[in-house]
């Protein structure tokens, strides 16, 4: 049976042809009319679902919800969404969100082809690579420029020097794991086990069970004995990550569990000694969750002995440079045959003017597409289409505000010395720092147009998305010098 991908569009017409393409591309199509029967179609069709074209305004359940909640249930097929021609701010949303790629209504068969194709191929080796076993990593691996990433590598330094507990503070994609699996690294535990548990994707009834484990026939479907987690870790580091999902009646147990330094499976009629180093970590506001009720106020203070915070990539951005090197050089060594050795200024520049709302985790997800899909021996700004239509989004006033105030020129730019219009970027502000007339921003667009494309003017037009014959009406009004054809 052919590779599935869900088609969902509240528009008959829509869903047709785009079930049509989809075949003639030799997928075998799901569709859904609305949010709610997207969800229960994934429900039953996850062994051979590879994608979701998923449009996004929808009557009832809109597509960012259907992305939201299809995350929240772990589901990580790659998600194409499709927005009409005035929709480009909902676009950039949802790339934001964790979309693949988007697509503009109508969209062509080749343009639908060329993301599918693109994000299949990215998720194949994304499963390739997540089968690989994890580099072993030290904290002087982490190299940082700077000073708030620094205090943060001190504190783990020291941490690792004692067993107490940590409590790793971050957004979501800072790298938690990553310090506190450096931390277990320099650690006297540092050749014992290191065990990872995410107990915000646990159902609550599991919880119990897989952290401190179960004896056989303890209740129904207990067909045999389960350690736990606990147990598992029991000489080396356990890592609890989203520690503030835990539920109430979990953390009385983990409260006992830290304080006697043992555990009582279910269905035990005696607890269990266990010799654990724990480490947690959480990307919300503990201390809001004790004022709340949420979380108990004594366990919280077992477990943060010792806080380490983790800085957002965009308060950090001197990092950036670092950071893409490390992961280009990461990735061409898990890829043989991959020529992407470098990156050019323009698109250094590109990245570090973006605010990173996936932090590293999104950085790393960017460049290793980058890298599949570059046909090239550098990654250039062409291959950062979502990135770049994100950045002047957020440059022109026309999408998701930056969490901080982007810089005036950006960290590569000071080193590269590279103007922003040879970047691809055509600025809305001019020098008097007013907003620009739409007659220079459009003569400007064309300008750049012309020179990426070599004067070809049927591509020059093409991707301005204007008739050949308007192309040229227009050169002639805005007094732009004749471009012969290179055709």
């Amino acid at each position: 049976m052919p590779d599935q991908v869900l088609i969902v569009d509240d528009d008959p017409t829509q869903r047709r042809l785009l079930e049509a393409t989809v075949s003639k591309l030799g997928f075998s199509p799901l569709t859904a009319d609305c949010g709610d029967n997207a969800l229960k179609v994934t429900e039953g069709n996850l062994a051979k679902l590879r994608a979701i074209v998923l449009d996004l305004v929808m009557p009832g359940m809109d597509g960012m919800e259907v992305m939201r909640r299809l995350h929240r249930r772990g589901l990580r097929v790659p998600i194409i969404v499709q927005t009409a021609s005035g929709g480009i701010e909902t676009a950039v949303a949802a790339m934001r969100a964790g979309a693949f790629d988007f697509v503009v209504k109508p969209v062509s068969p080749d343009r639908l082809s060329e993301a599918l194709n693109g994000a299949l191929k990215v998720e194949a080796l994304q499963h390739k690579n997540s089968l690989k076993p994890s580099k072993v990593i030290k904290i002087d691996d982490l190299v940082t420029r700077s000073t708030p990433m620094e205090k943060t590598l001190s504190l783990a330094r020291k941490a690792a020097a004692s067993d107490i507990p940590v409590l790793i503070e971050g957004e979501s994609g800072v790298g938690k794991e990553l310090i506190a699996r450096a931390i277990c690294q320099a650690s006297r535990r540092g050749r014992r086990p290191f065990i990872t548990v995410n107990c915000g994707a646990i159902p609550d009834y599991l919880v119990e069970s897989i952290l401190f484990g179960h004896e056989k026939g303890a209740f129904t479907g207990a067909t045999e004995r389960h350690i736990g987690k606990f147990v598992e870790a029991d000489g080396g580091t356990l890592f609890l990550d989203e520690i503030a999902d835990l539920p109430a009646n979990i953390q009385v147990k983990l409260l006992r569990a830290v304080q006697e330094g043992e555990v009582e499976p279910i269905g035990s009629r005696s607890p269990v000694k266990v010799d654990i180093r724990l480490i947690s970590a959480t990307n919300q506001n503990l201390l809001e969750k004790v004022r709340q009720g949420s979380f108990r106020e004594d366990l919280y203070y077992r477990l943060n002995v010792f806080p380490v915070y983790v800085p957002p990539l965009r308060d950090r951005k001197q990092d950036i440079p670092i950071i893409v090197q490390e992961f280009i050089s990461r990735f061409a060594e898990t890829m043989p045959g991959s020529p992407i050795t470098e990156i050019t200024p323009e698109a250094l520049d590109l990245l570090v003017a973006y605010d990173w709302p996936g932090n590293v985790r999104e950085l790393e997800n960017a460049i290793f597409r980058a890298i599949v899909l570059c046909d090239r021996g550098v990654l250039t700004v062409s291959e950062f289409p979502q990135i770049r239509a994100q950045v002047e989004a957020i440059l022109t006033g026309g999408g998701p505000q930056p969490a901080s105030p982007m810089p005036e020129k950006s960290f590569a730019s000071a080193i590269h010395h590279v103007d922003p219009a040879e970047a691809g970027y055509v600025s809305a502000i001019g020098d008097d720092g007013h907003v620009r007339t739409l007659l220079d921003v459009e003569k400007e667009m064309i300008l750049l147009a012309v020179n990426r494309y070599d004067s070809q003017m049927s591509e020059v037009a093409r991707r301005l998305g204007i008739g050949r014959s308007t192309l040229y009406r227009k050169l002639k009004e805005l007094g732009i010098k004749h471009f012969d054809d290179a055709e």
